[in-house]
């Protein structure tokens, strides 16, 4: 059985879920809106379990399933490592999310950002690569928010939080551009650029 080849590739919906978390979470912490308490710490973990950690985890698992078991994307370098990277995002606002909702400590996470830094070096040098730019430039917006998390999660960095939340915002933005690019051009045919 040969599958037809597909070109409508999920990476808008995890650009979505993505930034929508970090508008979210990336709000809070730049702006101090909603101020923090107990209740509001349980919905920023259920936004995070379910746009940035659900949108990307489905993402990257659809997208290696199409490359891998039911191979309906042509192979590329750059496709299997937004596989990679969906996926691992995924996860990681999964346990982000629940760790907040429940109000569990956010020491640990500085181990995680070094871990992470290195999946967005990567990233950006795939992407780099391949010559996507748009991409490219994201992972570097990646690769800084971890940079600055570690820092401030090891307490070394008092403005750290600040700081990431400002990237994260910023990052948002660049991430609905990334939405509305590939979805436009695969479902319209225009020719944004990403």
């Amino acid at each position: 059985m040969v599958l037809a080849q597909s070109h409508f590739w999920p990476v808008a919906i995890g650009f979505f879920g993505l930034g929508t978390g970090y508008f979210i979470w990336g709000g809070q912490a730049l702006f101090g809106v909603p101020k923090a308490s107990p209740e509001v710490d349980k919905t920023m973990g259920y936004w995070g379990v379910w746009m940035p950690g659900f949108l990307q985890l489905i993402t990257g698992v659809y997208l290696m399933v199409g490359l891998s078991w039911f191979p309906v994307y042509a192979y590329a370098a750059p496709l299997y490592m937004a596989a990679v990277a969906f996926t691992s995002y995924g996860t990681h606002w999964l346990v982000l999310g629940r760790r907040r909702a429940e109000g569990a400590s956010a020491a640990p996470d500085a181990w995680m950002a070094i871990a992470f830094f290195f999946l967005s070096v990567l990233g950006a040098m795939v992407f780099s690569g391949a010559g996507d730019i748009p991409v490219m430039i994201l992972f570097i917006g990646l690769a800084l928010i971890y940079l600055f998390e570690i820092p401030a999660r090891f307490g070394a960095l008092p403005a750290g939080g600040k700081i990431v939340g400002l990237i994260q915002f910023i990052l948002a933005f660049w991430l609905m551009y990334l939405t509305f690019g590939v979805t436009l051009n695969t479902a319209l045919g225009y020719h944004w650029w990403v």
